[in-house]
């Protein structure tokens, strides 16, 4: 599948995210923060697919 560069801008920007929240899960395990920051990764990456797959809805160059 052929995208465009805005597709990869919005995928790089929620992924940094994502590795952000998990990175701090994983040096604070077992705490309510980390516990709080895994769920955030999870709604990131629901969130992320929901975006992308908007993207690619609505943009003539992805579709």
């Amino acid at each position: 599948m052929k995208t465009c560069p805005r597709f990869a801008r919005i995928k790089s920007g929620y992924e940094q995210d994502i590795r952000f929240l998990c990175s701090y899960a994983e040096r604070h395990r077992g705490t309510g923060p980390a516990k709080a920051s895994e769920k955030n990764a999870f709604t990131v990456k629901r969130s992320m697919a929901r975006a992308l797959n908007r993207h690619i809805d609505r943009c003539p160059e992805c579709g």
